[in-house]
């Protein structure tokens, strides 16, 4: 009876361990399918970008589409209403869901949704890549044009690309895109065949400000006494967390309570507070 009882569990046993295996691999296989790698740009540093295309680098939500749905960068599909995608191709679209400038908040409470509202009807898709089409950047648009005009869906926008002459075209187009409350611009090298990852061959190029803060406390890194980042006050009453910028020095000593710091920021969240925040120096009392 013992003898019985030990060759079912051992069978038992046996036949789990090929689920659980099984299992896994399909887990693999699934993630594989659903995962994508996209094109990601660099910071324009001065590079040599005449020749290359240029357009507005519009501040919304990824969306991937795989000639079937839509996906969010990280590979988590995207719940749009079913008339969203008609006439969407069968081959594969990079571009950013997206409503206004300076309207992020609410275009991510509306893409991420699982379930769709209305107000997908103020969402559009604005193209400016398709993957895995053959020939440079121009061609690989003009796929994506072709296929549009004879399948025509109102929420489509391909974005405009403007050759870019030398570096004094780029910033005063970036003068106009930041006057606009834009986020900043995407310069691209158009030879290049489609690839991912990130590219020398694509740059974002923003334009910072500089603006001044009073440090009134610090936040510390878990059980130290590393600061990781300060505590600063602006003039208009908002307090909020700066870390970017920050020397490792400083951050074993940093700018003392009172001490008047220079920052750079590219624009302000809905709630005041500067974004993408990095610390420059302290300032000497004039």
């Amino acid at each position: 009876m013992a003898d019985n009882i030990d060759s079912y569990l051992a069978g038992f046993e046996k036949v789990f361990k090929k689920m659980i295996k099984s299992l896994i691999i399909l887990v693999f296989l699934v993630t594989s399918i659903f995962s994508f790698e996209v094109q990601k740009p660099k910071t324009y540093k001065d590079q040599n970008i005449t020749g290359w295309y240029m357009s507005e680098k519009l501040d919304g939500i990824r969306g991937y589409w795989d000639g079937k749905k839509l996906y969010t960068k990280n590979g988590n599909e995207i719940i749009t209403p079913k008339n969203f995608t008609n006439n969407f191709p069968p081959f594969a679209l990079d571009g950013e869901l997206w409503s206004k400038r300076e309207d992020f908040e609410f275009i991510q409470s509306v893409v991420l949704d699982k379930t769709p509202s209305a107000n997908w009807d103020k969402i559009t898709y604005n193209i400016f890549e398709v993957p895995d089409a053959n020939g440079d950047f121009k061609e690989r648009l003009e796929k994506a044009k072709k296929w549009f005009d004879k399948y025509p869906n109102k929420n489509i926008h391909i974005i405009k690309q403007i050759v870019c002459k030398d570096e004094q075209h780029l910033l005063n187009y970036l003068d106009k895109i930041v006057k606009l409350n834009g986020e900043g611009i995407i310069v691209k090298d158009s030879t290049q065949e489609y690839h991912t990852g990130r590219s020398p061959y694509i740059l974002k190029v923003k334009k910072s400000y500089d603006m001044e803060g009073i440090v009134i406390g610090y936040n510390y890194k878990k059980n130290s006494k590393i600061v990781k980042s300060l505590q600063v006050k602006l003039i208009s009453g908002v307090v909020f967390n700066l870390g970017g910028g920050l020397s490792d020095m400083q951050r074993i000593n940093p700018p003392k309570r009172g001490d008047m710091v220079t920052f750079k920021y590219y624009g302000y969240t809905k709630k005041g507070k500067p974004k993408f925040a990095s610390f420059l120096r302290v300032r000497e009392v004039e």
